[in-house]
Formats: C-alpha cells, sequence, structure tokens
C-alpha cells in the first residue's frame, strides 16, 4: 500500500521548496493585502470587489499548509535545529508589532500573536515527540503513539492559550505531517480535517505532493524577513488610510 502511495506521489513531484515557499509567500501577500486593504472596504453587494476578495480568499488558504509543511521538511533537513528554532523565534518578536498593526491597526494587542511562534511551537512540539520516539523504541510503539497525542493535546491548549495564528490547527498539521513524512498523501486527509472550518486549503495540502525533496535556490533572508515587511507596510498603509 505504502509503495503505491509513494509510486502515485513520485509522478507529480516537480517542484523544490523553495518553489513551494515562493508560492506560500505570494499566497500569503494576496490573503493579507485582501484582509487589510479590501475587506474594510466591502459592503453588501459590492460586486466586483467582493468577487476579487472571494478569489483572493481562495488563494490565501494555499499559503499555512505550505508554511507548515516546510517546517517540518525542516526539522529533518536543517544542519542546526537549536539554530532553526532560533530564527522562528526571533523573527516571531520581531514580526509582532507589525501584526498587530496590520491585524488591529494598533501597536500591541495580546489577543492574536504571529504565525512565527505558532511554527515554532510546531517545531517545538515534533522535536519533542521525536526525541521520544527515539527514548522508546524499546517499548511498543503504541504507547509512544498515546505518549505523543497526549503532548499533542497539551501543546494544543497552549497554542490556544496564547493566542496564537491558526492555534490548535496548526499544532494537529505538524503533527500529522510528521507522522506521515515518508507517506505524504496519507496526510493530507488527516491535515484537512484539522482545518475543515477552512476548505480552501486542500489547495495547499495538494501541493505538498508536488515536492521533490530538494532545496532548490532559496535566499533564507529573504524567506525571513518578508514577513514582517510586508506586514509593516500593510499595517502603515491601514493606519493611513484610516481602516
Amino acid at each position: 500500500m505504502n509503495q503505491k502511495m509513494n509510486s502515485l506521489c513520485s509522478k507529480i513531484q516537480f517542484l523544490s521548496g523553495a518553489w513551494l515557499k515562493l508560492i506560500a509567500i505570494v499566497s500569503m501577500l494576496i490573503d493579507h493585502v485582501n484582509k487589510a486593504l479590501i475587506y474594510p472596504n466591502l459592503v453588501s453587494n459590492n460586486g466586483a470587489l467582493t468577487v476579487v476578495s472571494n478569489l483572493f480568499d481562495i488563494i490565501g488558504r494555499i499559503a499555512f499548509p505550505l508554511f507548515c509543511f516546510m517546517v517540518v521538511e525542516g526539522y529533518f533537513k536543517t544542519r542546526s535545529r537549536k539554530k532553526y528554532l532560533l530564527h522562528l523565534l526571533i523573527f516571531g518578536v520581531i514580526s509582532e508589532v507589525p501584526f498587530d498593526m496590520f491585524t488591529t491597526a494598533s501597536f500591541f494587542n495580546m489577543n492574536w500573536n504571529n504565525v512565527m511562534f505558532t511554527l515554532a511551537l510546531v517545531l517545538i512540539t515534533i522535536w519533542i515527540i521525536d526525541i521520544l520516539k527515539e527514548k522508546m523504541q524499546n517499548l511498543p510503539k503504541a504507547l509512544w503513539y498515546f505518549v505523543s497525542l497526549i503532548i499533542v493535546l497539551i501543546i494544543c491548549i497552549a497554542a490556544m492559550y496564547l493566542s496564537l495564528d491558526y492555534e490548535h490547527h496548526a499544532i494537529l498539521i505538524g503533527y500529522f505531517f510528521y507522522l506521515f513524512h515518508d507517506i505524504p498523501l496519507a496526510a493530507i486527509p488527516f491535515c484537512y480535517a484539522s482545518m475543515y472550518t477552512q476548505p480552501w486549503a486542500l489547495l495547499g495540502f495538494g501541493l505538498t505532493l508536488t515536492y521533490n525533496g530538494e532545496r532548490g535556490k532559496q535566499n533564507k533572508m529573504f524567506n525571513y524577513w518578508f514577513y514582517p515587511v510586508h506586514l509593516l507596510i500593510l499595517g502603515i498603509l491601514r493606519l493611513c488610510l484610516g481602516l
């Protein structure tokens, strides 16, 4: 069964990690432009603007599944997991004021925290579970599954308590991408169920099947800095336009 799944996936694996990140970045930008600049101008029966906003909503759902997927891939492929986690946390701190400006047109809001912190928590979750997997390898595997689910449940609650973007949905998605790392097709139904309130996210989950396992040519600093910079620009526009 696993061989058939892997054979099916291999036929459509043509995008590197660099291309998937670029697609995710473009999707995120479209989604954020929609939320910051178009949503506030929508009124009932707004015609063409509503159509554009709905289209942007669909495209915007692609981003998060890809970002979450790449964090799990990064966990397995990075040369330093500590540095990877540190970068996510540092840019979470850098991004928080721009995120608050973008989401609430204010400079500080504790009720909603940016996705860099979410992705950092996803990384922490799978790191803990992976360490336990190694330490419990001589015990029944069912016990490891049970313990890992308890850990995921606790961290899901923490994500909700911390008001992280995508909250528990992100933790579950990261867990399933980790659990089915060698069977990507099998991960999709579980990931999609974890984000069922956003049906168009299936586009992003589907795109993970096109990943060919190669990093591709990337600019790491661009990948990190794009998030706070574009949020800052959109936040300034919201404040200047009074949106």
